[in-house]
C-alpha cells in the first residue's frame, strides 16, 4: 500500500509544494504537483543505486581484508623481534656465567680448593635454571601475541559475516522492491526473516502483502510479533489498525491507528486514501482523527 512509488510521489509534493509556493498561489500551486504526481508512471528508481552500493560493500571487504593481512603481518614481525631479542639475551647472559665460572674457578683454584668438577656442576646446573626462567618468561609472552593474534582474527572473520550478511538482505529487499507477485513478496520477506528473524520492517511488510491477499489475522500476528521485538514500531500499528478493520473490529482500527500516528505524524497523509480506511470513514473516532490533520 506504501510502495516505494508513493514515497517519491510525496517526496516530489513536498518539494514541490516548498518551489511553488514562493512564487504562486496556494490553489495554483496545489494543481500542478497533482498534475505532476498523475503523470508518474514508473518508480522512481535507478539500478545505479544498487551497483553503487554492491561497488561500495565490495571495496569495503577487500580493504578489510588487506588489513588484515597488514596486521597479522606486524603481529609476526613482532613476534620474531621478540624472539630474537630473547635468543640474544639468552645468549649473552650464558656467556656472562662462563666467564663468572671462569673467574670463580681461578680465584678457587688459587686458594686451594681442588674440586674443579663440583664447581663446574654447580655453575652449569645454575646457568641452566636461568635459560630455563627465561625460556619460559618468553614462551609465556608468545601465547599471549599468539592469543591476541586468534581473537583480532575471530574479530575479522565476524565483521566479514556481518558485511556479508547486510549485502544479502539489501538484495533481497532490492528484490521485494522490484516484485509484483504477492507470494513472491512474501517467500523474499520469509528469506530476510531467516537471516535476521528480529527484522521488524520485514514483518510489518509482509503482513502489508498478506492484507492485500485477504489474511487479515495473518497480518495481525505478524504485526504482533514486530511490536514484540519494537514496542514502538508506527508501522505495526498502522498495519493492525488495517487488519482489524478488514476483520471488522473498527473499534481497535480506530485505536491502533491513533497509536500509529501518535508515533509517526506521515500517516496523516494516508488518512483518507488507504482503501483499508475506507470502513472507518463514518465513524467518530475516525472523522475526530481526520478533524485534527485538518486543524494542524
Amino acid at each position: 500500500m506504501r510502495s516505494l512509488t508513493r514515497l517519491a510521489a510525496l517526496l516530489l509534493l513536498c518539494v514541490s509544494v516548498s518551489v511553488v509556493a514562493q512564487d504562486d498561489p496556494e490553489a495554483e500551486a496545489r494543481q500542478r504537483v497533482a498534475e505532476d504526481i498523475d503523470q508518474l508512471e514508473e518508480p522512481m528508481y535507478s539500478p545505479f543505486i544498487e551497483r553503487y552500493m554492491l561497488d561500495e560493500l565490495k571495496q569495503l571487504r577487500i580493504d578489510l581484508s588487506n588489513q588484515r593481512a597488514e596486521l597479522i603481518q606486524q603481529v609476526v614481525d613482532r613476534e620474531l623481534n621478540s624472539v630474537d631479542r630473547g635468543v640474544t639475551y639468552a645468549t649473552n647472559t650464558v656467556t656472562y656465567f662462563f666467564y663468572l665460572i671462569a673467574a670463580v674457578s681461578s680465584i678457587l683454584v688459587l686458594l686451594g680448593w681442588n674440586s674443579l668438577r663440583d664447581i663446574k656442576e654447580k655453575m652449569s646446573t645454575l646457568a641452566d635454571e636461568e635459560v630455563g626462567k627465561l625460556v619460559n618468561a618468553y614462551e609465556v609472552r608468545l601465547r599471549g601475541i599468539e592469543k591476541q593474534i586468534t581473537q583480532k582474527s575471530m574479530h575479522i572473520d565476524a565483521n566479514r559475516e556481518e558485511i556479508e550478511r547486510t549485502q544479502e538482505i539489501h538484495s533481497l529487499w532490492l528484490r521485494a522492491n522490484q516484485e509484483q507477485a504477492s507470494a513472491n513478496k512474501i517467500a523474499i520477506y520469509d528469506q530476510i526473516l531467516t537471516i535476521k528473524p528480529d527484522d521488524c520492517e520485514a514483518l510489518t511488510y509482509k503482513a502489508d502483502v498478506v492484507l492485500e491477499l485477504g489474511e487479515p489475522q495473518w497480518a495481525v500476528n505478524l504485526c504482533q510479533q514486530a511490536l514484540s521485538i519494537d514496542s514502538d514500531n508506527a508501522h505495526a500499528f498502522y498495519q493492525l489498525a488495517c487488519a482489524h478493520t478488514s476483520l471488522g473490529h473498527y473499534e481497535e482500527g480506530i485505536h491502533f491507528l491513533a497509536e500509529a500516528l501518535n508515533r509517526a505524524e506521515s500517516y496523516r497523509e494516508s488518512l483518507m486514501q488507504d482503501p483499508a480506511l475506507f470502513p472507518l470513514h463514518d465513524l467518530p473516532g475516525f472523522q475526530e482523527l481526520a478533524g485534527n490533520r485538518e486543524e494542524e
